[in-house]
């Protein structure tokens, strides 16, 4: 695995400009995949930025990208499950957005949603969760940001093409470019392992990230692979290459679905019986700061999650969900469970917390503009 890391990390060639918009990325990392009727630049990219942030996107101005996807917590929100600006709940909690750019699909459950650009229409417009809430607003929504001093100059510079540029297409665009720039490579593991600093990260994390990378111990890293710790990612230049999708034996329920209502994952676009519970595989990157996990936020601590995999499977004892996880029928064939010692824990969970980058977690180019 290790190997095929390096290999990835290999085929990058520095920093990466499209367009007039210049990537900061590290030369050991490759650049995203940008589709060529949405150029980078920087005036598409500060636009999306400001949209991103503003609570006019939201249909009663409470809301805005940024509520489910805080900067702090590497852009999700602390939450089992979102919330949207009217306070209905979302079935799923908020994916983190770091690295989202490399993600070869973008939600929990839906294999094909793979373009940026399609995705932001979902928070945007959608009614079934309600999350922003803006369709049927559509027009006041434009025309308000339409009129603003500062939008109305950005949306001509970004799409100078286009006669008309406030469009919700464009909208859509621009904060697509804006999540391409949401990078997080710069952890005190990147630093020890991809930047050569032997003293990045303490002698406990290294034990863990031997555990981590042990396919006799953990095995953690046959869904939790490569650089960006979530098994496939998509660069430019890449093979396309399949999302995985997972079912851990967080549940198992008895009648016609094993997972939860509405939350039966793949099973939701596929209907084949053996996707239900399968889930996209996150990256683990600041994973210390995007509590609670899985994805209905339903284990609260990293070392809840380490005890859920050491079991092999959840067991919930009573309630609607009573069920041993361990003996899901669509349980990855890799969630077998195994035996770690308190303090092989405590290790693993500093390499974890290793992941932790704070230069990202404080990126002023990542911020709110209105608050700089």
């Amino acid at each position: 695995m290790r190997n095929a890391c390096f290999a990835l990390l290999a085929l990058a060639t520095g920093l990466f400009a499209q367009g007039t918009f210049q990537w900061n990325i590290p030369s050991r990392f490759p650049h995203p995949i940008v589709p060529p009727d949405n150029a980078m630049s920087t005036a598409k990219v500060q636009l999306g930025r400001r949209l991103f942030y503003d609570q006019r996107m939201s249909v009663n101005g409470k809301q805005s990208c940024a509520s489910c996807h805080k900067q702090e917590l590497a852009f999700t929100d602390g939450r089992a499950r979102a919330q949207g600006t009217t306070g209905e709940l979302h079935p799923r909690s908020s994916m983190s957005l770091a690295n989202v750019a490399y993600n070869p699909s973008l939600t929990w459950d839906n294999a094909g949603m793979r373009l940026l650009e399609e995705q932001a229409f979902i928070p945007v417009l959608g009614t079934d969760p309600i999350e922003l809430g803006l369709k049927g607003s559509e027009t006041r929504f434009l025309s308000d940001i339409g009129r603003d001093a500062v939008y109305a100059p950005l949306f001509r510079q970004a799409f100078s093409e286009d006669t008309d540029p406030v469009t919700l297409k464009n909208v859509a665009k621009a904060l697509a470019a804006f999540e391409r720039t949401i990078i997080s490579v710069q952890s005190p593991y990147d630093r020890y392992r991809y930047g050569g600093d032997s003293k990045a990260i303490s002698d406990s994390a290294k034990r863990g990230e031997i555990l981590f990378f042990s396919g006799e111990r953990t095995g953690c890293f046959q869904c939790h692979g490569g650089w960006n710790l979530n098994g496939v990612v998509m660069y430019d230049g890449a093979t396309p290459s399949e999302p995985p999708f997972k079912n851990t034996g967080l549940y198992n329920l008895r009648g016609r679905y094993s997972y939860p209502e509405p939350n039966t994952g793949l099973y939701r676009f596929t209907g084949k019986p053996q996707d239900v519970g399968k889930f996209r595989v996150p990256t683990l990157r600041n994973i210390a700061v995007t509590a609670p996990y899985m994805h209905d936020g339903s284990i609260d601590t990293l070392e809840d999650v380490i005890e859920h995999y050491a079991a092999g499977g959840r067991t919930i004892s009573v309630g609607p969900n009573a069920g041993n996880g361990h003996d899901n029928p669509n349980k990855a064939d890799n969630v077998q469970g195994f035996v770690l010692s308190a303090g092989e824990k405590k290790d693993l969970i500093a390499f974890l917390e290793s992941l932790t980058d704070k230069e990202f977690l404080n990126d002023p180019a990542l911020s709110d503009p209105s608050r700089r």
